[in-house]
């Protein structure tokens, strides 16, 4: 099979085509052709091997694909590990899921690891309550765009997007954000109190780091139980707030959850097929 292997860490340049053995799959695991090959930030992470977790070279990166089964021939999303720049790819039976008639393989992959890690944004990291506001750091991203569309449906009373520039600005808008700033630290504080209608806001779900962090914390309300979700540190600055901050004090109780994803484990998935509401299903 092709196959995309480093031998070395790095940048893009790494990267290999190559060819490789067909891999067979172990113990409560499933071989799966793959059609679409999910790319997430943390993948480069993974590449350079400054991820949470050390690499071992040759290295085939891919966390999460869709494709079919090869043993019944359905159709499937998977999370992986490693693997997924492929086009075989093994996965636990337990972290594989069945796409429903409908929804093509691109749009089923893009709810796996990026729509997963949104909805944990609202419901487990930032519980997000009735009428909230939310902030989204990066508001045009993988994670970000399908947070701002997923805001209102999870209870949102005002969602407000950062990114960088107009485009992506207009495209949050598009998605359903109630307004967008730009994501210069210097007077985002206000930006953000202006945008929430004079008032400091109830939840940031963040994950630049840095000083755009720290804006986003001093916009935070002091009273009630506000909340800061994060979930990554792509500026990767130097002066990111010391964790020491976060543990607030009477005065400003800080709800707060470093959403970096474990190691992956065959444990079966949550069951996020909600009676009560269902536009909070998977799919």
């Amino acid at each position: 099979m092709r196959a995309i292997q480093q031998h070395e860490f790095g940048g893009p340049e790494v990267l290999q085509l190559v060819d490789l053995p067909t891999p067979e799959p172990g113990d409560g695991e499933l071989l799966i052709r793959v059609s679409r090959a999910g790319m997430n930030f943390a993948d480069t992470h993974q590449r350079r091997n400054d991820y949470l977790a050390a690499q071992q070279l040759p290295l085939v990166p891919g966390g999460e694909v869709a494709g079919v089964r090869e043993d019944t021939g359905e159709r499937v999303v998977a999370l992986c590990g490693t693997g997924g720049y492929a086009e075989y790819a093994t996965a636990a039976a337990a972290l594989t899921f069945p796409i429903p008639d409908g929804v093509d393989d691109a749009t089923a992959l893009a709810l796996l690891i990026q729509g997963m890690t949104a909805w944990h944004l609202y419901r487990t990291c930032g519980r997000v309550g009735e009428g909230e506001s939310v902030v989204v750091v990066a508001g045009a991203g993988g994670v970000g765009s399908l947070a701002v569309q997923l805001g209102r449906p999870m209870g949102a009373g005002r969602v407000i997007a950062i990114a960088s520039t107009q485009a992506k600005r207009d495209l949050t808008l598009q998605l359903g954000a109630d307004a967008a700033v730009d994501t210069d630290p210097e007077g985002l504080k206000e930006r953000l109190e202006e945008a929430n209608g004079g008032r400091k806001v109830d939840v940031v779900f963040e994950m630049s780091g840095g000083p755009v962090f720290e804006a986003c914390l001093a916009a935070l309300a002091a009273e009630g139980y506000a909340g800061a979700a994060l979930i990554g540190h792509v500026s990767e600055a130097s002066d990111a707030l010391a964790p020491i901050t976060l543990l607030g004090n009477e005065a400003q109780p800080v709800r707060c959850c470093q959403g970096l994803r474990p190691a992956l484990e065959p444990t079966p998935a949550p069951d996020l097929q909600r009676t009560d509401k269902s536009h909070e299903s998977i799919f």
